[in-house]
């Protein structure tokens, strides 16, 4: 396991530095912190990595007038605020009740990121957002296992995966498979160049991105974009 978690720490520093690098964006306003130049590489247009797979994870009703993206990611604390306050009452205004089509992108900051990801999405759609709930739940305590050692992080990772009812077996997978982590990293790459993602949570609502903001003025914006 050791030598997959170094594998994959090399995936998304190579990537995420790459892309940092390629992008134009700003890395100051980055509530993770943003990856060296050291290894930096080729990403986005150049790769040949096929994304057509990667499996968009929604919420909601997707005939809704407004689509509402949010890009996060697991290791980010801002992120971790608005799930575990914000989003529950987003959830009850707007998702639950089908004004909105709510998709949710991971954005990777650092390995841990790539690897709550894997997990996350281990057993499908039908688990994933009540991962996510744990993950971002517990974020404290998994993101900072053992003074952030990578083994110790994995080891608490999986424990939650098997919380949400997954099998060590398959949760071992899952977290070991190097190329779906390439995969995710290059699918976050082409997303978040898109739609100019400069830092999380940050949300994409009918093609047009902002910032994180109070629930009342994201409120207003859904609002103002037809989810009334």
């Amino acid at each position: 396991m050791k030598r997959v978690i170094a594998i994959l720490t090399a995936i998304a520093v190579v990537a995420v530095a790459g892309w940092f690098l390629t992008s134009g964006n700003s890395s100051t306003e980055l509530s993770g912190t943003p990856l060296g130049s050291a290894n930096a590489q080729e990403t986005g247009a150049d790769s040949d990595i096929d994304i057509s797979d990667v499996q968009e994870m929604t919420l909601g009703n997707p005939d809704a007038p407004v689509t509402m993206i949010e890009y996060a990611s697991y290791t980010c604390p801002h992120c971790g605020a608005f799930h575990t306050g914000p989003f529950k009452q987003l959830k009850a205004d707007y998702i639950d009740t089908g004004k909105i089509n709510f998709v949710y992108r991971e954005v990777y900051f650092d390995g841990p990121g790539v690897w709550a990801s894997l997990m996350a999405r281990c057993a499908g759609p039908e688990k994933f957002f009540g991962i996510t709930d744990l993950l971002y739940a517990g974020q404290s305590t998994w993101a900072n296992a053992g003074g952030r050692d990578p083994v110790a992080i994995a080891a608490e990772l999986k424990k939650i995966g098997r919380l949400a009812g997954l099998d060590g077996d398959t949760v071992e997978a899952c977290m070991q498979d190097e190329e779906q982590a390439k995969k995710m990293v290059e699918w976050f790459q082409a997303n978040a160049t898109e739609h100019g993602i400069e830092g999380t949570p940050s949300f994409v609502i009918n093609g047009e991105t902002y910032s994180n903001m109070a629930y009342s003025e994201l409120k207003t914006v859904l609002d103002e974009a037809g989810a009334e």
